[in-house]
């Protein structure tokens, strides 16, 4: 949606009512979307994910990079959703449901009340990515991280600190899973990212666009704290315990966050947090 047409539905007399279709029957078709959502999570829905909630609700309908194909809401959350309904395009259905039967469809208690069905325009390699990037630019690189939270939290951290993107190894989990994008209250919709191809495909991406490469590791030969900030920097984390493959060390430039000689390393994500923080524009 334009922002002349945002605007236009907002300055009208916009009735959300008309907007909804009701719907009491748990064997709706309609409702086919949001059905057994966790067991479908694990399976994957063909380029569709679930937002669950009015914050990711509302960075879903404002991305450039994703679209809303329809919502399911509770009725009593109706009333409190007025802006959303006026920024949603007239052609994406609005189901609105009582608890039992969204709690019926979708497998368990959805205390929020708020699901949408989302749907990526277009995936980006690695190259094409980078390519477009501005000449200062940082970017989180991830490799075979599995875990559906530190995937969430890295991407709440590059949003926070700026990243310009988040690129990840063909073995890293989905950003587009329903909890990834819970854990990042919907950064993952909100930082460019790619999904695919080899570390090695990604680091070689990386070096033709002239990126300074820095693999974060406890065995670091350096302290992020005396790396001196690059025009263009990538920071490359790798999956807690094991880390990153040693191949990777042994090619790469290495830092380290330093701390207390008592205990081993940090999780992920936080490490994530720590280190997007020190070569940010905030440092």
């Amino acid at each position: 949606m334009t922002d002349r047409t945002a605007k236009a539905r907002m300055n009208t007399g916009f009735r959300p009512e008309e907007r909804v279709l009701k719907i009491d029957d748990v064997g709706d078709p309609r409702l086919a979307p949001y059905r057994d959502i966790r067991e479908r999570d694990l399976v994957g829905r063909s380029g569709r994910f679930i937002a669950e909630g009015k914050v990711v609700l509302n960075v879903l309908l404002s991305s450039a990079r994703f679209e809303a194909e329809s919502l399911l809401v509770l009725e009593n959350r109706l009333s409190g959703l007025e802006q959303q309904l006026r920024l949603c395009p007239p052609e994406v259905p609005v189901y609105c449901v009582p608890q039992p039967v969204m709690d019926a469809v979708a497998g368990f208690h959805v205390h929020r009340g708020i699901l949408a069905v989302g749907r990526r325009k277009a995936a980006p390699s690695p190259a094409e990515l980078l390519a477009g990037l501005p000449d200062r630019a940082l970017v989180a690189v991830l490799c075979g991280i599995s875990n559906h939270d530190n995937v969430g939290s890295i991407f709440r951290n590059a949003a926070a600190f700026e990243a310009d993107c988040v690129l990840m190894d063909e073995t890293c989990c989905d950003p587009l899973y329903r909890k990834a994008i819970r854990v990042s209250v919907g950064a993952t919709l909100k930082i460019p990212y790619a999904r695919q191809g080899s570390i090695d495909d990604i680091i070689a991406a990386l070096v033709e666009e002239k990126f300074e490469i820095w693999a974060l590791s406890p065995s670091g030969t350096r302290s992020i704290y005396d790396v001196p900030p690059a025009p263009r920097q990538a920071l490359l984390m790798g999956t807690e315990g094991e880390g990153l493959p040693k191949p990777l060390l042994e090619r790469l430039n290495t830092a380290r966050i330093p701390m207390s000689a008592e205990f081993d390393s940090l999780n992920v994500a936080t490490a994530s947090g720590i280190a997007l923080s020190r070569f940010s524009r905030f440092a």
